[in-house]
């Protein structure tokens, strides 16, 4: 037997300070958030824009690890889960449709009622015992102004339980107006209005759907979009960054009928500008910005108030694919009574919005969430980041997220990044592709 003395390692986490936001007390109370690397389940989320499913089309996507797949038939979209009951084949790998009521799975025929998911035939045994007895979960779509929802539900929740869109989309104006004052705006437009025109993009993010989405209403990360070409454009002098001033500088909103989420009260004397770091020698001087207001509700779904200008509303979904991969959506909203109001805002959009704002200002946000994906990842980062005042904004968050939440969807199994080793990854990766939202179809070469 060795005569060394044993050494133990210490167990005890050195360079943490104890005046850090987020101590063991506060961390307690939004624990459900930091197990919901998948995302929360029993929600409503975009699934694709209209113009991206045509009539009779299927395209299959992923949210939360559960495979969807959708199809339009005499205008109508239906979603199903995207796995083969019979061997787990996805359905949309390569769309086999032989009625406008059915999808078939392309490699053995196992065929699904687009409405009731129900087994309905199978190609080379119709008389299996196996039909009528089980079948695929059903989706509920919601679209509207260009936009297909999906409800991506747990294989057991009711459809009688099913919310209204509403309840996962962000506050209403003016509706709101009188709780929520914007006297230096006017009211800003919603997806579900009359009239309503939405342009936007979608595209993989590369990180957590958490750490994307507090990225979004972040009010320290002002830095970051110093150098944006918009910001010199429109000649804009923003702060160093936003300090709360009072306990009530965020309104949190539990109402038992319409959306969860908070409201932060920007451009008021409950937030301050920080326009001074004598430490490092810089000052802001003449401050000249946009009036804007950023709110959040569940699942998490971003808000920004009067951006980028006047009439105008942009929302963000930071949609989890996986649990390290999200669909980012960026849109931006307005009411457009008639033609020409229209093709003024896709003239808007194509020369100004898109290249400047959606690109320009949010791949900033891009870049920023991809290097705090390491750190967060192994769950490292949840329990050792040191948080700061400017940090209520996402220790808020997590809070109301972990109350209100309808679910935390479970890592996914049998799906698309469940593992991250596997042969598939590698020859994806040697064919040059990225991890993706869109299923990529079989092509054969005949």
């Amino acid at each position: 037997m060795s005569d060394q003395p044993i050494i133990r390692r210490r167990q005890v986490k050195t360079g943490i300070s104890d005046a850090r936001a987020n101590n063991a007390k506060t961390q307690s109370q939004y624990q459900p958030y930091k197990d919901a690397a998948w995302g929360f389940i029993n929600h409503w989320y975009p699934a694709l824009f209209t113009h991206e499913l045509e009539e009779d089309q299927v395209q299959g996507i992923q949210i939360c690890g559960v495979p969807i797949v959708l199809r339009r038939v005499n205008g109508k979209v239906f979603a199903l889960k995207d796995q083969c009951l019979h061997r787990g084949v996805r359905l949309s790998e390569k769309p086999t449709c032989f009625t406008k009521s059915t999808i078939s799975c392309w490699y053995h025929g196992f065929t699904f009622d687009l409405e009731t998911g129900k087994l309905v035939t199978i190609v080379a045994n119709p008389e299996d015992k196996l039909i009528g007895t089980t079948g695929v979960t059903t989706y509920p779509v919601h679209e509207v102004n260009g936009m297909i929802f999906v409800f991506v539900r747990e294989d057991d929740f009711p459809d009688e339980d099913v919310p209204p869109l509403a309840h996962d989309l962000p506050f209403r104006f003016p509706e709101r107006s009188e709780q929520f004052p914007h006297p230096l705006w006017p009211s800003s437009p919603s997806v579900l209005d009359d009239n309503a025109v939405v342009h936007g993009m979608h595209r993989t993010g590369f990180g957590n759907w958490r750490i994307a989405c507090e990225n979004g209403f972040d009010n320290a990360h002002i830095l970051v979009h110093k150098d944006n070409t918009i910001v010199h454009a429109m000649d804009w002098v923003l702060p160093l960054g936003l300090l709360p001033t009072s306990d009530d500088c965020i309104a949190v909103v539990e109402d038992d009928d319409g959306p969860k989420g908070m409201m932060q009260w920007l451009f008021t004397d409950k937030w301050a500008p920080v326009l001074e770091n004598q430490e490092l020698g810089l000052k802001v001087e003449g401050l000249k910005g946009r009036h804007y207001r950023t709110s959040v509700v569940l699942p998490g779904v971003l808000m920004v108030e009067n951006w980028p200008e006047e009439h105008v509303v942009q929302y963000e979904w930071y949609v989890p694919i996986t649990d390290d991969t999200h669909e980012y959506w960026e849109i931006l909203v307005r009411v457009c009574p008639t033609d020409e109001d229209r093709k003024k805002f896709q003239y808007r959009y194509d020369h100004m919005y898109k290249p400047l704002c959606l690109h320009g200002f949010n791949d900033s946000d891009l870049y920023a969430r991809e290097a705090m994906q390491n750190f967060y990842y192994d769950g490292t980062g949840w329990d050792d980041e040191q948080l700061v005042a400017t940090d209520i904004s996402p220790i808020t968050w997590r809070k109301l997220a972990s109350r209100w939440n309808r679910g935390i969807a479970k890592p996914g199994r049998g799906v698309a990044g469940a593992v991250k080793d596997t042969s598939l990854i590698f020859k994806q990766t040697a064919d040059g592709k990225r991890p993706g939202y869109k299923v990529e179809q079989i092509k054969e070469d005949h």
